[in-house]
């Protein structure tokens, strides 16, 4: 899958975890990457990273919620690397509750990074895109987005809006040659799953079908599958990285 040749791929919120695994799959294939997070010292670590493996990467602090953050960190990969041929809106935050003790605040924000993150930057995408007629964007959701989880009505509730945002886009974006799809991971290996009790995380082996917790890489593959011309003729689909749960 190597059919990058140097083009550019954005990751969002890729200094660490899934979307620095996706990332580093994106430039092992050939792509040209921009390592975009809210933390700017992390993201330039993980562009610094990617550069001693040989790979060409630069980092681009952004705030998802910035409409003009945004718009300039799409600019910056066509500025850099001559077009943008990948763009995946990867960035979220969780602020969990349950719904009679969550704070409209924290509903408010986890949906703005969430949703509104990736309807800028598929906005942002798709306007360079439009112009090259070509191009992929790929939104990751979750599987949370398809079955809910306790104390997450906030973060569900923005996973599903983006798999609207995702097939509406797909619907839009293909007469300009540009396809639009989204991975709904389910439980996979993070800081998040390694914190969980023994006895938490042996329940949910329990009803994963595969017998095991994803790793970041099985996440980055599908992006990577996604991005490329193997899937030239898949857009406005839904992936699930979950090793059989919820199906």
């Amino acid at each position: 899958m190597s059919n990058f040749e140097g083009g550019g791929a954005v990751v969002t919120g890729s200094a660490r975890g899934i979307g620095l695994a996706i990332a580093t799959v994106l430039a092992r294939h050939g792509a040209s990457v921009v390592i975009s997070d809210i933390d700017a010292d992390a993201a330039g670590e993980a562009a610094a990273g990617l550069v001693a493996e040989g790979h060409r990467a630069i980092a681009v602090p952004c705030d998802v919620t910035d409409e003009a953050a945004v718009t300039a960190l799409v600019d910056a990969c066509r500025e850099s690397f001559g077009s943008i041929e990948v763009m995946v809106n990867n960035a979220g935050i969780t602020r969990d509750s349950t719904m009679a003790k969550m704070s409209l605040d924290d509903f408010r924000t986890v949906v703005d990074v969430h949703l509104t993150g990736a309807w800028l930057g598929t906005r942002a995408a798709g306007r360079v895109m439009r112009e090259q007629r070509r191009g992929a964007i790929v939104n990751i959701s979750s599987i949370s987005g398809k079955v809910g989880n306790f104390g997450q009505t906030n973060y569900s509730a923005a996973k599903a809006g983006i798999i609207g945002l995702t097939k509406a886009a797909a619907r839009e974006m293909a007469k300009y040659g540009v396809r639009v799809n989204a991975i709904q991971p389910g439980p996979i290996r993070t800081a998040m799953t390694a914190a969980m009790p023994p006895e938490v995380l042996d329940r949910m082996l329990e009803s994963i079908p595969l017998g095991r917790i994803g790793e970041p890489e099985d996440v980055a593959n599908a992006a990577l599958f996604l991005g490329s011309d193997l899937s030239g003729f898949i857009t406005g689909t839904v992936i699930e990285v979950a090793g059989g749960r919820n199906m």
